[in-house]
This record gives structure tokens, sequence and C-alpha cells, in this order.
């Protein structure tokens, strides 16, 4: 009888014997195949184990027995259960005779051969996915702890050599991969994943979508297959690229630059635009404070992208080049114009990422919502920067979710955005569904510097933050209580007369006050353009649910102008059919033929609207926003005189 010491020393001479000759083995079933057939199969195996990873190969050291089967449905290519994988007899005298090789476009490998070599790699994926043995560093790992015990007398492997040779995920249950996938952690609910995956537009094949185990194997094809997967789906490729410490050798080099459609309300510019991230020199939360609005009053979350402008180095001088700096915001799809809050808490609402220009931004919410924001650095490595902002496109170009007011809102969204993104481990255990908590976590955690906004004149200055034209407004009637004496309180007050109220007071202004009257008028036409805007709605859906029709053409209008948007944060919509996930140079042109013709529709529609809208507004309000317009020509008149006669340069 062999003594312990003896018996450890032999089963690690063998686990090393084994592992010298551990190899997957596809063996053809030939007994029934002609010579011809035999030899074209035979071809098809040895270019798929060739295309293999040789981690894949070392691992599934197993002989899988490859049969041809005529009881496979018209539409399945193979499948695989146990170490047998069965081919659809139907495409063999087609392999045979080469005509396999002919294009098929209706097939998303290209051709009948290219899908059988697709289906012999998913196959053997899920086999690979769903093996419990032991990878090469753990057979190392099991042969010196073996060494180990024998030297030291001991019967059987120490708790500590047990831990280090366990293997913790298959690959569809990997976190990192399921937050690239589609299928998130679930924020509120202690770990748990996503039910659906939403990252459905620009897929190469619908079948991936079915579960996380599908999902690997499909991409293992297009990993292995697709020379332009490191281009259009970059962070897989780079996640599977490091699992298995390898890549094809046919890997395409990718175009600089990352396709993005900026939503922008200017439409006269092109929307397609590519994002270099090297130009990228930080990633801000920003932060859009609460409003008594019921669906604003927890804030409002997204990404800052500070981008420097073309020759400029990277460096804190970018923070001035505001006109480059990007906006990323998870916001609702509202394709209507009443915002329901029932359909917002029920997820009837689609949640999209919307790329935005940082001065349509602040706009939007200091002058236009009277809310202030916080644009606050977070604390990221240069290869994190570029990730995030590398995952924001793929996001951009493939992700349609639902979007709910208390579960998957914006701060949700950010997050889940974050930790696919950087892959920090300190995001993983974060939960908050409210903005201005995502926050708080964010500073205590060390992830975001929150020290930029402790001089408020100097966040100002620098662009941390950017204050709510609230207090500018009511700066500016303060001068003007000061220089005219005016017997209102607040700048509210003076705002609530009528327009041919304030008119009187304008040739009675100095300089400065003039200055201070020009700044506050315009606060009293974007209030009532707001006002104007909220009676449209209300008439537009009383006389719809009513069956008037005389908001019919804008009413038609209205709708194109929402049909013709929806692009904007849906950009797939443009490529339809055609490629995945991120566009590729081949792409390109219709990519810019598309979106010129939408853009230029969507021009020709807001004019048509902002035309036939002035006609519906009742009198008064009409009267009151002519009278607006009319002050503020008649303080610009007023400037320029006073500028003339102070000697001072002309006004346009």
């Amino acid at each position: 009888m062999k003594s312990p010491r003896a018996w450890w020393v032999a089963v690690a001479l063998t686990t090393l014997a084994n592992l010298c000759q551990a190899d997957l083995r596809l063996t053809l079933d030939a007994s029934d195949l002609q010579q011809a057939e035999r030899a074209a199969s035979q071809q098809l195996l040895d270019e798929a184990v060739a295309a293999l990873p040789p981690r894949v190969i070392q691992r599934l050291d197993r002989e899988v027995h490859v049969r041809w089967h005529d009881g496979l449905t018209h539409d399945v290519y193979g499948s695989a259960g146990g170490n047998v994988l069965l081919l659809n007899r139907r495409l063999l005298p087609a392999l045979t005779d080469g005509s396999a090789t002919s294009t098929l476009t209706s097939r998303p490998h290209g051709s009948v051969r290219r899908e059988l070599l697709a289906t012999l790699i998913h196959e053997v994926g899920h086999l690979y996915d769903r093996s419990r043995l032991w990878s090469p560093e753990n057979h190392r790992q099991l042969a010196f702890c073996s060494q180990r015990a024998a030297s030291l007398g001991l019967v059987g492997l120490p708790d500590s050599c047990r831990g280090q040779t366990e293997r913790r995920f298959t690959l569809s249950d990997d976190p990192r991969l399921l937050d690239l996938a589609g299928w998130p952690q679930r924020v509120g609910q202690r770990g748990e994943r996503e039910v659906s995956n939403a990252q459905a537009a620009r897929s190469p094949d619908a079948y991936e979508l079915t579960n996380p185990l599908e999902f690997v194997a499909v991409n293992l094809e297009y990993f292995l297959l697709d020379p332009s997967y490191a281009c259009r789906r970059p962070s897989l490729h780079r996640y599977f690229r490091e699992h298995f410490g390898w890549q094809p050798s046919n890997v395409d080099d990718c175009v600089a630059g990352l396709p993005i459609l900026n939503a922008g309300h200017d439409f006269a510019r092109t929307p397609l635009v590519k994002l270099d991230p090297q130009r990228v020199y930080e990633v801000d939360y920003l932060f859009a404070e609460a409003n008594d609005a019921w669906v604003s009053r927890w804030g409002h979350s997204m990404l800052r992208l500070v981008i420097c402008a073309p020759g400029r180095p990277r460096g804190p001088s970018c923070r001035l080049d505001l006109d480059h700096h990007l906006v990323l915001s998870f916001r609702a799809f509202v394709g209507d114009v009443q915002l329901s809050s029932w359909d917002g808490l029920t997820g009837v609402y689609p949640s999209r990422l919307f790329v935005l220009p940082l001065g349509q931004v602040i706009d939007e919410y200091t002058k236009v919502e009277l809310r202030s924001l916080a644009s606050i650095p977070l604390k990221l490595q240069r290869d994190e920067i570029d990730r995030l902002v590398e995952r924001s496109a793929e996001m951009h170009w493939s992700y349609d979710g639902n979007y709910y007011f208390l579960s998957n809102n914006c701060a949700v969204e950010t997050l889940k955005l974050l930790r696919s993104g950087t892959a920090r481990p300190e995001l993983t255990a974060l939960d908050s569904i409210l903005p201005s908590g995502l926050l708080a976590m964010l500073i205590n955690r060390g992830l975001a510097d929150a020290s930029v906004l402790d001089d408020p004149r100097e966040a100002l200055r620098l662009g941390y933050r950017f204050d709510s034209y609230r207090d500018r407004y009511q700066a500016m009637f303060a001068v003007l209580r000061d220089r005219l004496g005016l017997p209102q309180e607040d700048v509210e007050q003076w705002l609530a007369l009528d327009a041919e109220a304030r008119r009187p007071w304008i040739d009675k202004a100095d300089l400065r006050a003039s200055a201070a009257l020009l700044l506050v008028e315009q606060a009293a036409l974007r209030r009532h353009l707001l006002l104007a805007q909220e009676e449209l709605k209300k008439r537009y859906l009383g006389d719809r649910q009513r069956g008037d029709t005389s908001l019919a053409k804008a009413d038609e209008t209205l709708q194109d102008i929402l049909a013709n948007s929806g692009y904007l944060s849906r950009p797939a919509e443009l490529l339809d059919g055609v490629g995945y996930g991120l566009p590729q140079a081949n792409e390109w042109q219709r990519l810019e033929q598309e979106s010129s013709q939408r853009q230029a529709r969507l021009s020709q529609l807001t004019e048509a609207l902002n035309a036939e809208v002035r006609l519906l507004l009742g009198d008064e309000r009409r009267r009151e926003l002519e009278s607006i317009e009319a002050n503020l020509a008649q303080i610009g008149q007023h400037l320029r005189g006073l500028h003339r006669a102070a000697g001072g340069l002309k006004l346009p």
C-alpha cells in the first residue's frame, strides 16, 4: 500500500500529465458520409477549432462528437447536448458542393458556410460557459498544493488551497459581463439583476437578448469571426480579450472618434458628430437642483463631458471650452404634449440617453426652470474616463429602456452607466433612487470632489456652478429699484405687471438701468412663453378629446415633430436593419444623409408650428406677448440712443 506522501505525489504527476494533454477534440461521425462530405465536414471542424481561443481548447479537454442529423427543424443550424453536437443535415449538400459560400444577406454571418462555422463556435461556447472544469491556472495551483501537502505528510488539500483553486463564475454569470451585456444590477434590490435586456437596438442577432447564456454564445461568434467586432462593441471585445488573454489575429483597426447624435435644438446644424475620448479632460456629475414640480422635486442626475477645443492640450484650461462640452442625460422620451404621472410610474415612457450641448442644458435649467446646476468632478483615472465615454456611446446606440420615476429614473440610469463604464468596485454597493442621494454617496465614498463648491464665487467663475437666473433677475431688479425708485418689493411683483404697465419706465432709465431692464424683460418673455405653452397644451388636449378640428393642422404638425425627433434619442432608427453596435465607416454616408434629411424636416416643421400656434393663443395671451416684444424693441432702441449720446460703441 502506498504511503499518503507517495499517493499525493502520484496525484500531482497525473494532474500535470493531464494538463499537458488537455485538449478539445471535435470528432466527426462519418459513418454514413461520402468521401466529399467527410472532407468538407472535416475542413469545417478544423476551421472552427482553429478559430477558438487557446484557453477554450485547453479547458474543454474532452471529445465532442459532431454528427449531421435529419431531425432538426428547417431554420435550426445545430444544437448540442452533453458531448454530442448536431448539425442540420439539409445543409450538408451545399457545404459539399461549395454553394454554401454564396453571399446570403438574410443570415447574420453572410453565408450558409459562415453560419455553420458560427454554429459550431456557438455550441462550443455553451460547453465552455457551462463547464465547471478547472482552468490551467487551477491545475497548476492544485499540483503545487498537492506537492506541498505531500511534503508536509498531509492527507488532502489544505483549506487555503481549496479556496484558491475554486472557480467562482462562468462567463454568463460574471457580474462584469452582465453589466455590459444588458442585465445590470437593479438599484434597491440587493444585487438582483434586471429580468429583461433593454440593449435591443443595433443587435447582431435578437437571440442574444433571450438570456445571458445565449448572449455569451452569440457574442463569442462575433468576437471570433467578425474583424469589426472590436470597433462595433469595444467594451465586450475588451472583456473577452482580457478573459481569454488572447484575441483573433484579424481584428480591424478602429477609426478614431465615436459617432453620436447631438440632440440640441439648433436644427440648422448637423446632429451627427464624432466624439474623441482623448479630448475628454474630465467627467462631472451634473446635478440640477430641485424645484416645486412633482417630477423635479429630487433634482436631476446627468454627466458632463469636459471636452477640450480642437488643438488645445488636455488640461484644466479645457473647462473654459464650454461650447464643446456635452451632457449625457437619461430622460423619458415623451411622445405627446402631456406628461402623464401614471405613465411615468408604470414605465410607459422609453428611457433613453440624450447627448446635449452644455449651453442648452444650462439655459434649460437656469433660465427657463430657474434651477441651479452643480458640476462636480468625478475622481476617475484616465483609462476609466476613456471607457466611460466609450460605454456612453454604446448605450446611446443600443439602449431603449423603460423610464420609471420611482425605480428606473435619471439617478438609477446614471449609476448603472457609471458602473458599466468604469468597473469601479466602489460603485457596486451604491444604492440610491434619488439624484441628490446618489450625489451624496459619490461624495462620501470619495468618488466626487465637492471641494470645488467651497468658494461660491470661484465655483461660478470656473464653471463648477451655474446659478439660477432667478438670483440674477432679483439682482437686476435691485438695480432698477435703486435707479428708478420702483414701488415693487421683488422681481416677481414686477413681472406680475402687464407689459404696458412696465413700458413708461423704459425712457426714464439710464444706461445701467436700461441694461437691467433688458435682462428682466427677457425673463418676462420666457415666463409668458411657458404660460402660452401650458395654455396651448390644455386647449390642445381638451379640443382633441372633444373632436374639435380647429387644431387639426397644428395637431398634425406636432405629431410629425414628435415622430421625427425620436431618432435624436434613438439613433439606431437611422440605420434600421443595417449593421450592429457602433456604426462603422461603411455606414457613415447613410447616417449623414438620413440625419440631414431628418434635421431639415424638423426645422421646417418647427417653423410651421411656430407660425400656427401664435394664431391659436387666446387674445389676451397673444396681446401680452406682443407687448413684451414691443418693450424689448423699445429698450434696445433706448440703449442704442444712450450709447450714441455717451459716445460709446454703437450697438447692433
